[in-house]
């Protein structure tokens, strides 16, 4: 009973293994997506927010898949039945460093069998700074706000008093 009980554990783990487990993993550099994948990449869908309506190159394009890249959809496959083997690099240049995680949506990969890949983002702990008013906006780390009286810059904003003080009250 002892090993009936360890045999069923053993296939429950690798059951729910396979079902979680991650084919493709996706990450953001820039205008890059880049991609690590455990398996051959034989086709690309996904639709976006209008920040990749110009992807190419890439390794898609290295493949020879044809890329089509409208105002909120990217579709890549090979009329030849070529792939991007397993490994990592760069699967796209988005043409445009405006795109995040959440600009995509409706993800679809498929193998080189047609399989579905299950695809993931990287997730990246690190803050960014989102609040439009600080000097580092869309920066990764905390925001960063000018001091009083100063831009982002370093310039002065207020009265510069007789002493030449930014925003004294020297008369």
């Amino acid at each position: 009973m002892k090993n009936k009980m360890s045999f069923i554990s053993i296939l429950s783990i690798l059951f729910f293994s396979f079902i979680y487990a991650q084919d493709v993993t996706l990450s953001l550099d820039g205008q890059n997506l880049n991609y690590v994948s455990t398996e051959n990449i034989g086709g690309i869908q996904f639709n976006h927010d209008g920040c990749a309506s110009s992807a190419s190159g890439g390794d898609a394009a290295a493949a020879g898949f044809t890329i089509t890249a409208t105002s909120n959809m990217v579709l890549g496959f090979s009329f030849t039945g070529s792939y991007i083997p397993a490994g990592s690099g760069t699967l796209l240049n988005l043409g445009s460093s405006d795109c995040v995680v959440d600009s995509f949506s409706g993800i679809v990969f498929s193998s080189n069998v047609g399989s579905t890949l299950n695809v993931s983002f990287e997730t990246n702990s690190d803050p960014v700074c989102e609040d439009e008013s600080a000097c580092n906006n869309g920066e990764v780390g905390d925001c960063a706000y000018a001091e009083e009286n100063y831009d982002c810059d370093g310039n002065c904003t207020a009265e510069v008093d007789c002493a030449g003080e930014c925003g004294g009250d020297a008369v």
